[in-house]
């Protein structure tokens, strides 16, 4: 169970996070229209989605039966203000159309990343635990 400390953490690296994309989104297009940098960005977002687990479970104190659902908060509140911006203020992550799409694809890439990470880093955490 998580206390209302690492809830109200977890909800402000939500924020943290979708800043952080929105702004990487909005200032270098090109890494989206650019088929090489495009590509570029789905593979190094392995790394980067690994290091802000890693943040999250430092920064929220987060024991190995909370990792999960603490990063099932990270990400549902992000996609949720996603959804939100997306649907109402999309140029908040670009003007152009084709960006967004390849945007949103990647955010859409980078939070099943993001899960999959989690779900492994776990099971680890959970199986040197039991050993």
């Amino acid at each position: 169970m998580l206390n209302r400390v690492q809830v109200l953490v977890l909800i402000a690296l939500s924020a943290v996070f979708w800043v952080l994309a929105t702004l990487y989104i909005h200032f270098l297009p090109g890494a989206f229209s650019n088929p090489v940098q495009g590509a570029t960005g789905f593979i190094t977002t392995l790394p980067i989605a690994w290091l802000s687990v890693l943040l999250t479970r430092s920064v929220a104190r987060l024991s190995a039966n909370q990792l999960l659902p603490g990063v099932g908060i990270v990400g549902a509140i992000a996609m949720m203000i996603d959804g939100i911006a997306l649907r109402w203020f999309p140029t908040a992550y670009s003007g152009d159309q084709i960006i967004l799409r390849l945007g949103a694809a990647w955010l859409l890439w980078g939070y099943g990343v993001s899960l999959c990470v989690a779900i492994l880093m776990s099971v680890a955490m959970q199986k040197k635990r039991t050993s």
